[in-house]
């Protein structure tokens, strides 16, 4: 199973690559049922995974000019600040027996898993219909209405340790008028900001695995620069609706897995 989970860890970059969101849609089932990881450790790997390889596919979109920084930072701040405080304070808070009636027991591992399962059908109905809006590159961004989302999707990133790029994409087309592409790019700047000040927060809750992360992480790096070229050759509408019946398929499996099973 190991050996399928480091095969299967190119895959969290070229998605991250080819979408600009998902990798952790794919890392943290990596990481928790091929690995055998903890759900909370899983989570704090992810974010590392994630934002240093949304980092290294930021670059060559920054490049090709489809990287808003201003635009990133707007949405970065008030979301970093949410995230650090979500992983340094709340996810370490939470009990390991969050709920119970009788035999009927929602652990922290079922909440973890069954949040981050439910975000990811959501997302994934979302990539599915594929619902196209007209971009305005000189739209004022709604400042105020981007900090609120950036919260938002700060706190949620923290609770499961997801970059969140799969929220932050239709965020920043609505709010700020990006086009899909630029928004694509500006989202992968976005995750990397977000993940790492995430995972800092678990530096100092954690022991960490240095040797086994840096592992995974080169690899998810190698697939980030397949998926950067990949995109340029693939419809991405196809693509996104393609991997949207994928994410649905695997957030059903784990509310089974974990509330059946």
């Amino acid at each position: 199973m190991e050996l399928i989970g480091y095969c299967a860890a190119m895959l969290i970059g070229l998605v991250l690559g080819l979408l600009g969101s998902g990798g952790s849609i794919l890392s943290i089932p990596i990481l928790v049922y091929l690995f055998q990881m903890d759900v909370v450790i899983a989570s704090a790997y992810s974010l590392f995974i994630v934002g240093v390889t949304s980092f290294v596919g930021a670059i060559p979109k920054y490049k090709e000019h489809l990287v808003k920084v201003q635009t990133g930072f707007y949405f970065s701040i008030p979301s970093i600040i949410s995230i650090f405080i979500t992983r340094k304070w709340v996810v370490p808070a939470i009990p390991e027996i969050v709920f119970q009636i009788g035999e009927f027991i929602i652990t922290k591992r079922i909440l973890l898993l069954g949040l981050f399962a439910v975000l990811m059908i959501i997302a994934s109905i979302s990539m599915i219909r594929g619902r196209k809006r007209e971009a305005n590159e000189d739209q004022d961004p709604r400042v105020f209405l981007v900090a609120l989302e950036g919260i938002l999707i700060g706190f949620l990133s923290g609770l499961v340790g997801a970059g969140g790029g799969f929220l932050i994409i239709p965020a920043l087309v609505i709010l700020t008028g990006l086009p899909f592409k630029t928004a694509v790019g500006t989202s992968l700047l976005i995750i990397a900001i977000n993940s790492l000040t995430g995972f800092s927060a678990d530096m100092l809750n954690y022991d960490i695995d240095w040797q086994f992360l840096l592992t995974i992480t080169t690899l998810a790096i190698i697939g980030i620069l397949i998926g950067n070229r990949l995109s340029k050759k693939i419809s991405q509408t196809k693509l996104r609706t393609a991997f949207g019946y994928f994410v649905c398929l695997v957030g059903c499996w784990i509310l089974i897995k974990e509330l059946l099973l």
